[in-house]
């Protein structure tokens, strides 16, 4: 079997493009971009007209937008940066909901720790967040609610602007982490009608190490990163010059894809879903109900371990998880979270594709999976 990549949720490959773009910035276009000479002025332009390229992608003013190292700094960035306006003895209640990545629930424990209040929304059986269900625990002193715009597992897109109407008639904030979403499906924050919305450089087709927050015009955050006045006094530390105009060819790459590339996507994994369906009874499909990234695919294999069925397929690129929690022997919080018990989740599989996934990759991968299930299903 030739390898076959199907793990775009974990990361992108950086489309051609973008290497191209970012090259001359690490040898020719190296000046530091806060020096008023003609070689910082040549890497401050480059990094203005990147910022407008994402505001572009995301409907914002290019002044609302904060480059950070990726999708973690921005989720730190926007939920401390509001908690830590006031100290926690002014009281203070932050809500996420049960199917975020670490990189909102760490710094929302984190910030648990600091003595701020901290409420978990449930999901249902299909991975969706009720908006019902935040309005319920909302409080007087809720500042801030962050609930991801599409799940990293299962895809599952949440109804954010329905929560983000309930939270604004209440005066709370809405954050989104849309890290997967963004390049997928549209994601524009007037639509989505958020305060502060995360976006990742590497999951569309960027390099790893870089991404954005976006902030809306008057919303004053405190900083993670203390230092000189960089991004508009959000972010101290020299702009990486380099990788913010690889995110701005990125996005505009995305950008002009989106469309096309979505019913693309939407095609090649739904054609895999068929072909596991038709050649495995039992299999059940994750999030089959809610809408779905057009790329994603979660499926739990019947009686058979989702690492014994990678095991045999050591040439098939998927996941068990998120990528970052692959190394932990807990149990899926989001599977956890849809109410799938700790077999079903251990014999659960993300499937994702993404742009250079071909039509006989996934059935050549669909072909192989069910061959493994046979193999290692329990009696």
């Amino acid at each position: 079997m030739r390898r076959i990549y199907l793990d775009y949720n974990a990361t992108t490959p950086v489309a051609p493009s973008v290497v191209e773009a970012m090259q001359p910035y690490f040898t020719v276009h190296y000046g530091n971009p806060s020096s008023t000479h003609c070689m910082g002025r040549a890497a401050s332009e480059a990094i203005a007209d990147a910022r407008s390229a994402v505001a572009r992608l995301l409907g914002c003013d290019a002044d609302e937008i904060c480059f950070t190292s990726g999708g973690t700094e921005s989720n730190n960035l926007a939920l401390k940066g509001v908690m830590l306006k006031s100290p926690p003895s002014a009281g203070g209640h932050l809500v996420i909901s049960a199917l975020e990545h670490p990189a909102t629930t760490s710094p929302a424990r984190f910030l648990e720790r600091l003595g701020y209040e901290v409420s978990v929304v449930p999901c249902d059986s299909q991975g969706v967040v009720q908006p019902e269900e935040v309005e319920k625990v909302l409080q007087r002193n809720t500042r801030l609610v962050s609930v991801m715009h599409a799940n990293n597992e299962v895809g599952t897109i949440q109804p954010i602007r329905e929560i983000a109407e309930i939270c604004h008639s209440r005066g709370v904030l809405v954050h989104t982490d849309a890290s997967q979403s963004v390049g997928k499906v549209p994601a524009l924050v007037t639509q989505l009608d958020v305060d502060l919305m995360t976006i990742a450089g590497h999951k569309m087709y960027g390099p790893k190490g870089v991404g954005a927050l976006y902030v809306r015009e008057g919303l004053d955050l405190e900083p993670v990163l203390h230092g000189s006045e960089h991004e508009h006094g959000l972010r101290a530390g020299t702009e990486n010059t380099p990788y913010i105009v690889g995110l701005g060819q990125a996005a505009m790459l995305v950008g002009k894809a989106l469309e096309e590339s979505a019913e693309r996507l939407a095609f090649l994994r739904d054609h895999m879903q068929s072909l596991l369906l038709a050649g495995i009874p039992g299999l059940k499909v994750n999030g089959l109900q809610a809408a779905r990234l057009p790329n994603t695919l979660n499926v739990t294999f019947p009686k058979a371990s989702a690492q014994m069925i990678l095991k045999r397929l050591p040439e098939l690129c998927a996941s068990t998880g998120s990528a970052c929690s692959s190394h932990s022997s807990n149990p899926s919080p989001t599977l956890s979270a849809m109410g799938l018990g700790t077999m079903a989740i251990r014999c659960s599989i993300r499937l994702s594709v993404g742009w250079q996934t071909s039509q006989e990759d996934v059935e050549q991968a669909a072909a192989s999976l069910i061959d493994a299930w046979e193999n290692v299903r329990q009696p």
